[in-house]
């Protein structure tokens, strides 16, 4: 990367940002910016950040991702997933800078039986796909075809604060869990998603594509695979069990959608290849877990 040019990255340290970091490595073209660096939620700083910096592209990943809370905090969720975006895409168009806005499975229904396109038209059925859908009309509607909108699904890494964290905190605490088999999708990978957009930068794509790993699963179908490899690996000392159950008695504020495979033909021709699968990047993940944890062990043990 040209050295006078910068990446802003918003919403750092979430899962996104933080694989985007490590991939990054070394460049110091790369800037993430967290909450307290920069408000996106107003104008003039997210104006001036684009001025003091040489950025040439700006990645948002920054969102307001609690999605049963979102239920009840509408005009919080709207205003960073919808209106914020707005402001940054306004910006880069007064400074000619691209954008690059990840968005989610959550702008669909889910009443799809087969992969959805990037160009099937959005129907969210929660607060938080709503307001994630009218963050992309505004980017659309300020930037047109020069910006870039990823969509994701079932995105986790291997920090504290997703689905794989979860399962791993609840098998190594209970003998039996319970979870939903009847919502499909396909469990992503931060680094998948991380790598694809840069190389999507590198590639100038614009327009609307789809960034998930390969394969569909339930989440009934992910919780197993956690749990067989966590055993595997000597992540989780016991076996516990899990039982199927249907979303009708796992009732939550926020609907979801019951299906979330998204179709990644238009993203697999620009990057010039197919995501791996959710389970070969799902054992890399707990790998990686089980490595911090026998360093962290292996330390403490030294003091």
């Amino acid at each position: 990367m040209d050295s006078t040019k910068k990446v802003l990255v918003t919403g750092h340290p979430g899962q996104l940002s933080t694989a985007l970091q490590k991939i990054a490595g070394e460049d110091t073209g790369w800037i993430f910016a967290t909450r307290a660096d920069l408000d996106i939620t107003d104008r003039q700083a997210v104006r001036a950040a684009l001025d003091d910096h040489s950025i040439c592209t700006v990645v948002n990943t920054a969102a307001y991702t609690a999605v049963d809370a979102a239920e009840a905090d509408a005009a919080a969720a709207g205003l960073v997933n919808g209106e914020a975006p707005g402001l940054i895409a306004e910006a880069c168009r007064e400074t000619e800078t691209r954008m690059v806005h990840v968005s989610t499975d959550f702008v669909f229904d889910g009443t799809a039986c087969s992969p959805i396109l990037p160009e099937t038209p959005v129907s969210p059925i929660s607060e938080y796909g709503r307001t994630k859908a009218a963050g992309e009309n505004r980017v659309r509607d300020t930037l047109g075809s020069n910006a870039l909108i990823v969509r994701t699904a079932w995105l986790y890494s291997t920090g504290t604060t997703n689905f794989v964290a979860t399962m791993l905190r609840l098998m190594s605490t209970r003998d039996r869990i319970n979870v939903v088999d009847d919502q499909l999708g396909t469990p992503t990978s931060s680094h998948t998603l991380g790598r694809a957009i840069c190389d999507l930068i590198a590639c100038d794509t614009t327009g609307t594509h789809h960034v998930t790993d390969s394969g569909v699963a339930s989440w009934y179908d992910f919780a197993v695979a956690i749990h067989e490899i966590a055993l595997e690996i000597g992540l989780l000392s016991k076996a516990v069990r899990i039982d199927p159950i249907p979303t009708s008695e796992f009732p939550t504020p926020a609907a979801r959608p019951s299906y979330s495979v998204l179709d990644k033909t238009s993203t697999d021709a620009a990057l010039g290849r197919h995501a791996p699968h959710w389970r070969t990047t799902l054992r890399e993940c707990l790998e990686s877990v089980e490595t911090s944890r026998s360093r962290r062990a292996n330390t403490e043990g030294c003091n």
